[in-house]
């Protein structure tokens, strides 16, 4: 006879930690590992320990609890840092949120700042660390302006597969919209500036660069600027995605 799986209730330490906004759940196994975290003030030892409702738990020197897991969308305008904070006291996409949420927010993956379009935002430290891992193969869809137009044969290689220079790239979808200069593109690749760098391999400026689509999110109703609570059932999808796409 099949024995059940039993299913512990309990959060592990990482988890627990992960869930509180503090972090990811692998940084949250470094700090376990580095001696930075104590559960009832004792040195916590085991990542894998299960966090009891009674428990205390300190990372850092700093008490944290459970806290409500937030996920909001934003239209980015451009100009803005996606980063928490700037040295330089340059426009920061949490500036755009910060006046309506007290939980601190942290944004899923990064938009040069002159890139405009979605953004995810969340204090859930294991979702974030989930879609951003290229294993999970997140979606991301670009509408792209040109200062001049897309040569017809540049546009096949990039369908075709490009090679750059750490790497060939793989897209999912790369037409023409209502000109030859305004292109659509779906990819999963998280390289660095990679739709920015597939068209400049051609020598091509782009002049406007817009993230319109994210892991099967849209920016239907969202106007530059603003931002909205994602539902339930989106954020369920991320959580459990079939497959986490967008066009």
């Amino acid at each position: 006879m099949k024995k059940e799986k039993v299913i512990n209730p309990l959060p592990s330490l990482t988890k627990y930690i992960a869930q509180s906004g503090v972090c990811s759940r692998r940084r949250a196994t470094e700090l376990v590992e580095a001696h930075k975290v104590l559960v009832n003030h004792q040195l916590a030892l085991e990542p894998g320990y299960r966090v009891k409702p009674t428990d205390t738990v300190v990372v850092q020197g700093e008490p944290i609890q459970k806290q409500r897991k937030v996920y909001i969308l934003i239209n980015k305008p451009k100009d803005y840092i996606t980063t928490t904070s700037d040295e330089k006291g340059r426009r920061c996409v949490t500036d755009l949120v910060t006046p309506f949420v007290s939980e601190r927010l942290y944004p899923v993956g990064r938009l040069d700042r002159t890139t405009t379009g979605l953004l995810l935002m969340t204090n859930d430290g294991e979702l974030a660390q989930k879609l951003s891992h290229p294993k999970y193969e997140v979606a991301k869809v670009y509408h792209v302006t040109l200062q001049n137009s897309l040569a017809q044969q540049h546009l096949m290689e990039i369908k075709a597969g490009l090679e750059l220079e750490d790497g060939l790239v793989h897209v999912d979808f790369v037409d023409y919209l209502e000109k030859k200069s305004s292109i659509v593109i779906q990819l999963h690749s998280g390289k660095n500036r990679i739709v920015r760098r597939l068209f400049e391999h051609f020598g091509y400026i782009v002049k406007k660069l817009d993230r319109v689509g994210y892991a099967g999110l849209t920016k239907t109703g969202l106007t530059v600027g603003k931002w909205r609570a994602l539902t339930a059932a989106e954020v369920h999808a991320l959580k459990h995605p079939n497959h986490i796409s967008a066009r």
